[in-house]
């Protein structure tokens, strides 16, 4: 329930996870323009709890969601060599496909807080998951690559929309759990990373051998996950929301700064275009602004903060608020190198998505178990996806972190050019460790700014920029593929490209603030 207590902006990241126990009494502290005033829930802002089910139907969406947010992706990885024959597509067409995730995310990812805001984050990411069922269902039959690439791009359309507006619902849902909330999300997206990698080819092989009928079955699990958003998008229709009540305004709804990366990635995917908002046709639902070590009532502009299980924020951070709202991200040298560093980790994980597979079966390894190759590098992330960024926050500098993550990729890709086949599992777990340069990317957005309107701004700058960086990747990597005849020139541009990314992620990891430098005359 919402407490009396306050919080006030803190430069710095903790670790901890929770809410601030109510008191007996209000407190207040200074905030960065000058005193607190405290704020008060007002008469009526109190609501009643969620009924149980429809907070199970939450969770059950929630997770359901996450398990469909990759299959997409690693399936086709799984069967890339049967598609290409099957479709008669050469190597730079495949690596146009592997590009397409990067793009979708870039283009469509921008467009979900605008949709959130028009008709309710809940709504949004139910046609999401109608669009992944219908572009899987459909991209096996579409005729030819051109159909094969348009079901592909309307697959990814529903992922990257759900994938931004995921961490809104969480927050929506469980203000007061969301540690443990995007944990168990974080996990479900893992899982269903590595479930599609490691059983498409048996799958196929059961089905009968065909790659068609392989693909399209991961259309049954998206169609489950439309069936828990549907009550609760008539819930809304309805004037029902999480508290049970519509409520004539928007809410905001706090980051935790709990340390975890799946709050840093709250906080990073929930802006594709800076914080999402979403209005009271959402029943109440929340702004975003997901900020690590930054106030609520920084993050929010110095509103209160109502809902259930929300703290009642402190109306402070005016001052700060408005010099982030003019904040010229440009101008920050450490926003350019956060960006450089989102686009170069993001080549690499989707190269390693789309193509880690058909270089283990060319040396030689079985299709099956290329794919569990490549389960394992994905399920890498579930463990240290926690792990590092609670390392990172009690790091002055993320330096050291970057430094390993990239030297466990450059042995990694030396390993897959000398001898893939030979040492591939241990070839796997490196690539794996590498790739969790993501949750320390959003980790490192969340220490780069002082407020939580200068942490949306820089997310967005971050990873839609960052995406953009990412496209020519796998597309280079299978133009190399084709005209090379081999996987060498294309696991040494990996190799090379990991280069830059220890330097930028070495600036960016470096303990300043872009409100700092982009002040600086």
């Amino acid at each position: 329930m919402a407490s009396d207590q306050t919080r006030t902006a803190s430069p710095a990241i903790r670790g901890s996870v929770g809410t601030e126990p109510a008191g007996p009494a209000p407190t207040t502290r200074p905030g960065p323009s000058g005193p607190a005033s405290t704020a008060r829930p007002g008469p009526g802002e109190r609501t009643p709890a969620p009924r149980a089910w429809t907070t199970r139907l939450v969770v059950a969406g929630i997770v359901l969601t996450a398990l469909n947010l990759r299959p997409a992706i690693t399936s086709l990885g799984a069967l890339l060599e049967e598609v290409r024959d099957g479709l008669g597509m050469s190597g730079s067409v495949a690596g146009l496909l592997t590009s397409v995730p990067s793009l979708c995310f870039a283009v469509f990812g921008v467009m979900a807080p605008r949709l959130a805001r028009r008709f309710g984050a809940s709504a949004v990411v139910c046609a999401g998951m109608v669009a992944i069922t219908v572009g899987l269902a459909v991209r096996p039959y579409a005729g030819g690559t051109p159909g094969f690439l348009a079901a592909s791009a309307l697959a990814l359309m529903g992922i990257a929309v759900s994938n931004v507006l995921m961490p809104v619902i969480v927050k929506r849902w469980f203000p007061d759990r969301v540690g443990s909330m995007t944990g168990l999300y974080s996990m479900a997206l893992a899982l269903g990373t590595s479930s599609a990698a490691a059983v498409t080819v048996p799958m196929t092989d059961a089905l009968g051998g065909g790659w068609r009928s392989g693909l399209t079955v991961w259309a049954f699990l998206a169609a489950a996950a439309v069936l828990p958003w549907i009550p609760l998008v008539r819930a809304r229709e309805a004037g029902s929301g999480p508290a049970g009540a519509s409520t004539a305004s928007p809410t905001r709804v706090p980051a935790t700064g709990d340390g975890t990366a799946a709050d840093a990635r709250a906080g990073a995917s929930a802006t594709g275009s800076g914080s999402v908002e979403v209005g009271a046709s959402e029943a109440g639902a929340d702004t975003v602004s997901g900020s690590r070590g930054v106030s609520p009532a920084a993050a929010t502009g110095g509103e209160a903060v109502s809902g259930p299980g929300a703290v009642t924020a402190s109306v402070t951070g005016t001052a700060s608020h408005e010099r982030a709202d003019g904040l010229r991200i440009t101008r920050s040298g450490t926003a350019w190198a956060l960006a450089v560093f989102f686009g170069l980790q993001a080549t690499a994980a989707y190269v390693t998505m789309g193509w880690m597979a058909q270089i283990f079966r060319d040396a030689g390894v079985p299709a099956g178990t290329a794919g569990l190759l490549l389960a394992v590098t994905m399920v890498m992330g579930v463990p240290l996806a926690f792990v590092i960024p609670r390392l990172a926050t009690r790091l002055p500098h993320q330096g050291p972190i970057v430094i390993a993550l990239g030297v466990s990729g450059l042995v990694g890709y030396a390993g897959l050019w000398l001898a893939p086949a030979g040492g591939a599992w241990a070839w796997a777990v490196l690539l794996g460790i590498a790739n969790c340069s993501f949750p320390l990317a959003l980790t490192m957005v969340g220490m780069r700014a002082r407020t939580g309107a200068g942490v949306a701004k820089l997310s967005a700058f971050a990873q839609s920029t960052g995406y953009l960086i990412s496209i020519p990747g796998p597309l280079l990597v299978g133009v190399l593929y084709q005209h090379s005849g081999g996987w060498g020139l294309p696991i040494a541009l990996m190799a090379g490209l990991m280069v830059p990314q220890i330097g930028v992620g070495i600036l960016a990891g470096r303990d300043r603030t872009v409100e700092d430098e982009a002040a600086r005359p």
